[in-house]
């Protein structure tokens, strides 16, 4: 293959003429970091208030959540993408669809939405999960103690729970951060779309894409290393993870 490479093309200057091509990978990671940390936090809060309700005594409250739960995990990423940015604006009322669409960062705000509501799907299952895996003399033994049923799983359920599933949530959040790249389809400039722009105007493939390979390695390594220590720093003493 007779390729030139030419590493120091991230010192040079993009055709803008105002800042290198470092620079051009470095907003795009600020996007990306932003899209996936608002996202997951939209998901956090509702993946626990979904994966709560799954466990309710309550027939019908199950069913919402597991209607919830089915609706966004099912559909494919990419296509929700495009049904929230192409598509939602159109069925609002007229003039709250125009003020969407309007929106200065439209495609940031839809990008957090959509991983948000896909995440939470996910992140509700794993709530789920480990609510069922506590022994069921937790939840009996908080109402004995004259707790009610939101306090029971605000104090004693919830609480436990995370500590369970603290190892998939991690594989979550690193999910987020990598499917934050299908927000490119819809115009945002993150760090996939900026390593794409990068070789569209130097014509340098190889060191664009391998730059954002880096990139996306050392972020994730980073952050399994952050979750690790926080799963061991919530592991309850006595417990394989608490020792």
């Amino acid at each position: 293959m007779d390729y030139q490479w030419h590493w120091a093309i991230f010192g040079e200057l993009s055709p803008d003429g105002v800042r290198p091509y470092w620079q051009t990978l470095a907003d795009g990671l600020g996007w990306t970091l932003a899209t996936a940390l608002a996202g997951w936090v939209m998901a956090l809060a509702l993946g626990f208030a979904i994966g709560a309700l799954r466990t309710l005594p309550s027939p019908l409250w199950r069913r919402l959540g597991t209607a919830y739960v089915e609706l966004f995990r099912n559909i494919p990423l990419l296509v929700q993408m495009f049904l929230w940015y192409f598509v939602v604006p159109e069925v609002l009322p007229v003039t709250l669809g125009e003020r969407v669409k309007a929106m200065p960062n439209a495609p940031f705000v839809t990008a957090v939405v959509c991983l948000g509501f896909f995440t939470s799907a996910r992140v509700a299952v794993q709530v789920t999960a480990g609510i069922e895996a506590l022994a069921g003399g937790q939840r009996l033994a908080a109402l004995a103690l004259g707790l009610d049923l939101r306090q029971t799983y605000r104090h004693v359920l919830l609480p436990l729970a995370l500590r369970i599933i603290m190892p998939p949530l991690t594989s979550e959040f690193l999910n987020i951060i990598k499917n934050s790249s299908v927000a490119l389809t819809i115009g945002l400039i993150e760090l996939t779309a900026s390593a794409r722009a990068l070789q569209e105007f130097s014509f340098q493939v190889f060191e664009a894409f391998a730059a954002a390979t880096v990139i996306y390695v050392l972020l994730n390594l980073l952050v399994t290393a952050a979750m690790h220590r926080l799963e061991r720093r919530l592991a309850l003493p006595g417990t394989l993870g608490g020792r």
